[in-house]
């Protein structure tokens, strides 16, 4: 790789990293924003909020990052073109095929990095969400005791809590406890909060007392207590199955489901969409960074503009990516579609590298331009101002 290469290769990859980091952050905002409710309604620490909401960030990268790869490689050939390095190049022998060469080295890298998402972090991701939020779901002491009602967590078991506060702090606690037929038991507490270790979940309850009603006697005894620990064991949702969906499946249990897998048996077509949409993920890349060259790449002077260039590597990419969402969701019915999307992208890999090794320059036809100045002119004419030669 020459100095103009490696050039080429840390301008289009440092341009990626920026536009990635940047589309993904604002999109991960959106998405977390939904998750706020395990901060307020269900007591969790920021860390458990972050945690989760971080783990989804994978499959936004899987998604965003041909996106971000095609801005980056327009954004680079747009640098070269208006300082005039393009026609430079050409013009010392470069052809746009050669020229076309860093950028290939920098959609490999970028297509090995969303194979490995697809295959394996992306799954593992939303495997860790569903496992994280079903221990969170299935826990009654975060689930169940919401503040301000009675629950009854047994025949004869009532909880209620007044408010919960941050750090999951209980406050304003009553337990009525009358499971056993000899006593019951009533307790009241300022605070408390949950303490799970290998023993199992407790309540530990602060600041509080505690009554005793026994059969047989007239008098309760009270009990003040500064710190009281409610075994709440029972009803922790410890070891819950959890059943993976689509999204949370690796690329080899695609490859090969089981046949006594019940979501497999339920709805096949997904798998095969799942199966495929994995396995050209890797590829789009390429297509976009064929396409957005063939447009962008040939060699154009500073006077001949740029914008039908830009307008059309956009609509090309879009397109093609928005006719591969609509096959993956056709795909689930029949298995014709996936053939059409692989046709599809190899096509539009076939078409980018003809022009590029042609040497063609994608423009506007002239009836097309002519029609586009005369409307120019009509709109500076409207408003009064004299139309551009």
């Amino acid at each position: 790789m020459g100095s103009i290469d490696r050039y080429i290769f840390r301008t289009t990859l440092a341009s990626f990293a920026l536009v990635l980091v940047s589309l993904t952050g604002v999109i991960w905002i959106t998405q977390a924003l939904r998750g706020i409710d395990l901060m307020t309604s269900q007591g969790q620490t920021i860390l458990t909020f972050l945690g989760i909401t971080s783990l989804v960030v994978p499959a936004l990268v899987l998604i965003i990052s041909p996106i971000a790869l095609m801005i980056a490689i327009s954004h680079t050939l747009n640098k070269l073109a208006t300082d005039s390095e393009i026609i430079v190049m050409n013009a010392a022998g470069f052809s746009p095929f050669r020229l076309f060469y860093p950028f290939f080295y920098a959609t490999c890298v970028v297509a090995l990095l969303v194979a490995f998402i697809a295959a394996y972090l992306a799954p593992d991701g939303m495997r860790r969400i569903k496992q994280w939020d079903a221990e969170i779901t299935a826990d009654v002491l975060t689930n169940i005791l919401q503040p301000g009602r009675f629950a009854q967590l047994d025949k004869n078991l009532t909880i209620r809590i007044r408010e919960r506060q941050p750090g999951g702090i209980l406050a304003g606690i009553f337990i009525d406890d009358r499971r056993d037929p000899n006593e019951r038991v009533s307790i009241v507490a300022e605070h408390g909060e949950v303490v799970k270790n290998d023993n199992g979940s407790f309540l530990v309850l602060k600041d509080g007392n505690l009554q005793r009603f026994e059969a047989g006697k007239r008098d309760p005894a009270l009990v003040a207590f500064g710190r009281y620990g409610f075994d709440m064991s029972k009803f922790s949702g410890q070891g819950h199955d959890v059943t993976l969906g689509i999204r949370e499946r690796y690329l080899w249990e695609l490859f090969s489901p089981s046949e006594d897998d019940p979501v497999y048996k339920q709805i096949p077509g997904q798998f095969r969409s799942a199966l495929h949409d994995s396995l050209l993920a890797p590829i789009y890349p390429f297509a976009f960074a064929v396409l957005t060259f063939a447009f962008l790449g040939a060699p154009r002077t500073t006077r001949q503009s740029r914008n039908f260039s830009i307008g059309g590597s956009v609509i090309a990419v879009f397109g093609l990516r928005m006719a591969g969402f609509a096959c993956s969701v056709m795909a689930v019915k029949s298995p014709g579609p996936v053939l059409f999307q692989y046709a599809m992208v190899l096509g539009a890999i076939g078409v980018g590298l003809w022009l590029i090794i042609g040497g063609i320059v994608v423009e506007p036809p002239p009836r097309l331009m002519e029609a586009i100045n005369r409307s120019n002119a009509r709109i500076a004419r409207l408003f009064g101002r004299p139309a551009a030669a």
